[in-house]
């Protein structure tokens, strides 16, 4: 498991005086903003963020040092990080998605059927992505606890009952 967690995102500049457009990947959008400076992804950079306003995909926002445009539009694309520590605990059954990326995944026989390579939610819950070994098309299964019965995330794998029309 990474010691660092990805919360959110730099979408770009956001008017002309400085703010940026920012994505959150917080269960809580507005919460993003509760966790201190946040980092780069390699650590290089922290960015102290106060948002400013709800915008269309995420939130107007200002990051300290941050005074023109150009500088907001400069940092598009930049992914936003915390340290694990200062996120919340989570219940026995949910998971942080960077927990998830990474798992073997097996079926119920106990047959590899790859790892997971993405976790996705487009609104109605998530998606787990897991790659086949020798397959070119990826597997995309609802994460639920029908589809993903058992996460363990200390052996490194998930189980998977996968749907009948599956194969």
């Amino acid at each position: 498991m990474s010691d660092r967690i990805c919360i959110g995102a730099i979408a770009g500049a956001f008017g002309v005086g400085g703010e940026v457009r920012l994505k959150s990947f917080c269960a809580e959008p507005s919460d993003i903003a509760t966790y201190g400076p946040l980092t780069s992804e390699d650590g290089s950079r922290a960015f102290q963020i106060a948002l400013t306003r709800p915008v269309a995909g995420g939130f107007g926002a200002r990051i300290q040092g941050i005074a023109t445009r150009e500088e907001a539009e400069a940092l598009r694309g930049t992914s936003l990080y915390v340290t694990r520590d200062r996120l919340p605990s989570l219940p026995d059954d949910e998971f942080y998605h960077a927990d998830l990326i990474g798992l073997s995944a097996f079926d119920t026989g106990g047959v590899l059927l790859g790892k997971v390579t993405a976790v996705h939610n487009h609104g109605a819950g998530d998606i787990v992505e897991i790659s086949p070994p020798g397959h070119k098309s990826a597997l995309l299964l609802p994460f639920t606890k029908a589809i993903v019965p058992n996460v363990d995330l200390s052996a490194g794998r998930l189980i998977v009952d996968l749907p009948e029309d599956v194969e």
